[in-house]
């Protein structure tokens, strides 16, 4: 396997060309526009094009006008635009489409034969059916030595076996999100930030991993988005559960809304709803080791 992989590599190093034009070029099923270069501008944007991809000859719809390549920056080698779609070329897309509805029932009649643990996403054929590519998961590693082989007498063309996280399959299967909007991975993200359960308590929300969990199983991306504001908005603020005297009284911070800036003070007697500039104004932080050493006290502008 790592010898055919070598020879591939060796393969696609070719000498790069320098194309006066970069056109951008977005595939079907995809949010994202790519890079192909060009010798000609008189590409149309809605326009389809058949270009060279390191999966093989794919059709895409150009984006936008070409530009020059001085006026793009971009570092890495570019692809070729082949030709603009012909009628045939447009007649293969649908064809092969049809093609890949079947190649996946095979695929997925090997697999079950060969009793492996991967679940079966996709199928997808190249425009000039040279390659077929199978999209999977899978918990663990799967040795597929002999689903290789058995693909490779059935479709006699290259095969590819492409595994994927949960999350790119959520981005492929689509849905609904608590929100009740489209999911942000099928509707519009390209690419997948980190999301940590530090941003979940950055926002004060309650760790119940399978509230805060998206159709993947991973925590929801929308997690990221408000992080930095959540951030600023807690500078300077004491911790929850922070002690602080009020009013000739010694209460604990069960609460804060950051947004509306209002603070949940209580103790065995009280419990009261208080804004942040009157809080921090007239109360008085108790330090204790149990406490950060570093707590800063707000004051107010």
């Amino acid at each position: 396997m790592s010898e055919n992989v070598e020879q591939v590599n060796t393969q696609e190093q070719v000498e790069e060309v320098n194309y006066p034009f970069v056109v951008y070029v977005r595939f079907e099923g995809t949010k994202k526009a790519y890079t192909f270069g060009s010798f000609h501008k008189d590409y149309e944007p809605g326009s389809h094009v058949v270009v060279e991809t390191v999966r093989g000859l794919e059709m895409g719809e150009v984006v936008g006008y070409p530009k020059r390549k001085e006026e793009v920056q971009s570092f890495l080698p570019l692809k070729p635009i082949i030709r603009k779609a012909t009628p045939k070329d447009e007649e293969d897309l649908i064809k092969n489409k049809e093609l890949a509805k079947e190649a996946l029932v095979k695929c997925a009649k090997c697999i079950e034969d060969l009793k492996l643990d991967m679940h079966l996403i996709e199928a997808e054929y190249t425009l000039d059916r040279s390659k077929v590519i199978f999209i999977y998961v899978a918990d663990e590693r799967v040795d597929f030595r002999e689903l290789l082989k058995q693909l490779t007498q059935i479709f006699r063309c290259r095969i590819e076996l492409r595994q994927i996280g949960p999350r790119d399959k959520a981005k492929m299967v689509g849905g609904l999100g608590s929100c009740g909007r489209e999911t942000c991975c099928s509707r519009f993200l390209n690419e997948f930030d980190v999301v940590s359960i530090n941003m979940a308590k950055n926002q004060m929300l309650a760790l119940n991993i399978q509230k805060l969990s998206g159709q993947c199983g991973k925590l929801m991306c929308c997690l990221k988005y408000e992080d930095d504001t959540y951030k600023a908005l807690k500078e300077g603020l004491p911790k929850l559960n922070a002690q602080i005297e009020y009013e000739g009284n010694l209460y604990r911070i069960t609460n804060m809304n950051v947004i509306t800036r209002v603070a949940k003070i209580e103790n065995r007697d009280d419990i009261q709803f208080i804004d942040f500039d009157t809080l921090f104004k007239k109360g008085k932080l108790i330090q204790n080791k149990n406490q950060n050493q570093n707590t800063k006290k707000h004051s107010a502008e």
